[in-house]
Order: structure tokens, then C-alpha cells, then sequence
């Protein structure tokens, strides 16, 4: 961790170098946020629920995978921008340090100014919480820690299979986004309000329902399962295939030839 903390340092060394160009990035970062925010208020604005679900508890959805997804998005933008290691010949560079692969992967490239976004996610959270008439316990404060867990491990992991797709081609930036910028929007709803394909898809291929919906209804009281509560850590079930796609692409990795 030592390491990544450097890195992190001179990441921010070097953007603090153009503070003006950093400002105005900080501010562009604030109102596509808050685009994606204002675009949920204004649907409620018609509808007062999608499917039994009201507009702060779309809100806690919300929070909850902006949140995942910005932090990796922040610190794990190596992984998203893995193309741009292999077709530079960084990868190969990589390789022969005797350090952690992802760990130098990860220090790559570090977005600090998308931190900004992070915290935005942490107070629409806390507005949707307070907002939200939830009979709090242990096992629903355990729910919702395990609930951003999941997001942010169920981010890496999509990542993580979006980085292993560039040992075969890097010219499938399309692909890769459906499933991180694309499976972003659609999971910052409860996945319960989609026709029944997707919620099959997003609960047993890319497990976004084990994040925001079933341990959301036991978090919300619309559901007494306590085993809902629980569903989050299957997550890490997820990651598996994920690291041994990776590690398989490593593997046949033949090197750019530069």
C-alpha cells in the first residue's frame, strides 16, 4: 500500500501542476454528476414510484453504485485504460518489475479529480438515508456497509474482465463499455423494475441484484429475509472467474513486440 500511496502522490503532483486546467475539470466533474441526479429528480417529477420503489429509495440505488463505480474509477483507472498499456508497451515494462502486477496496473493512472464525484455520492447517500423511514438494527447497518462493498468490489471485478477482454483485441472499447458505463446506468435502479431478461442477466451473469435489489428490499422493510441481507457477499463468488480471466490473458500475453 506504501507504493500505491506514492503513486498517488505524484498523480496529484502532476495535476497540481495546471491548476486552473484542475479547477475546471473539478467543475465539469460536477455537473455531470449531477446531470445523472437531476435526470432521476426529473422523472419523479412525473411518476411518484417505479414499481413500488419512491424516489429516495432510487436514490440509495443511486448512491450506492456511483459510489462504487467512482471509486474504482478513481483509483483503479489503470484497469480501464489497460488498452492504453498494452498498445504503449507499458504492460511488457510492467511485467518485469518485481512488484504486484494489479498494484502497478491500479498506480498507473489515478483520476484524483474524480473524487470529487465520490463525495457527492456520499451526500445524496446521506440524503436518501435520512429522506428514507428505514427501522434501523445491526443487520441493516451490516446490509448497507455490505451493499458498498459489493458495488465496489462488483466494479473491479467488471473492470477487471473488461482488462482481461484487451489480451484478445484492444479495439473492443464498445464491448467493454456496455457492461462498465452501461451496466452503470442500468444498475443505478433497483433491477427489479426491468422485464425479466435483464433481471436474469444482471442477477446470474453480472450480478448487479445481489448489490441493489434483493439485500435493498430487506434494507427497506419489503422483505423479511435475512438471508437477503446476505446476498452481497455472493459477489465474491463473481470475482473468481474474473481473476482467472486475467490471469489466463497474462498468461498467453505474448508482449506488443516494441
Amino acid at each position: 500500500m506504501k507504493l500505491y500511496f506514492k503513486y498517488m502522490h505524484l498523480h496529484l503532483k502532476s495535476a497540481l501542476q495546471y491548476k486552473k486546467s484542475f479547477i475546471l475539470s473539478i467543475i465539469s466533474q460536477l455537473f455531470v454528476f449531477f446531470t445523472y441526479y437531476f435526470t432521476i429528480i426529473a422523472l419523479f417529477n412525473k411518476f411518484s414510484n417505479i414499481k413500488g420503489f419512491t424516489l429516495y429509495e432510487v436514490l440509495l440505488t443511486f448512491a450506492i453504485i456511483q459510489i462504487g463505480y467512482i471509486v474504482n474509477e478513481s483509483f483503479g483507472r489503470g484497469l480501464d485504460k489497460f488498452d492504453d498499456l498494452i498498445i504503449a508497451g507499458e504492460f511488457d515494462r510492467i511485467l518485469v518489475k518485481p512488484r504486484n502486477i494489479l498494484l502497478q496496473v491500479f498506480g498507473y493512472k489515478i483520476e484524483i479529480v474524480k473524487m470529487t464525484k465520490l463525495i457527492q455520492g456520499i451526500i445524496i447517500l446521506i440524503i436518501a438515508l435520512v429522506n428514507l423511514d428505514i427501522s434501523w438494527n445491526t443487520m441493516k447497518v451490516l446490509t448497507l456497509i455490505l451493499m458498498i462493498i459489493s458495488s465496489i468490489l462488483i466494479f473491479f471485478g467488471i473492470f477487471l474482465l473488461a482488462a482481461s477482454y484487451c489480451f484478445i483485441t484492444v479495439q473492443g472499447l464498445e464491448v467493454r463499455n456496455l457492461f462498465t458505463d452501461g451496466g452503470k446506468h442500468m444498475a443505478q435502479y433497483p433491477i427489479g423494475i426491468f422485464n425479466k431478461s435483464f433481471i436474469f442477466i444482471f442477477t446470474f451473469i453480472i450480478p448487479y441484484a445481489f448489490v441493489n435489489y434483493y439485500p435493498l428490499l430487506y434494507l427497506l422493510g419489503k422483505s423479511n429475509n435475512y438471508l437477503y441481507g446476505f446476498s452481497p457477499l455472493l459477489i465474491l463468488i463473481f470475482l473468481i472467474p474474473c481473476f482467472l480471466a486475467f490471469n489466463l490473458g497474462r498468461k498467453h500475453y505474448t508482449s506488443c513486440g516494441s
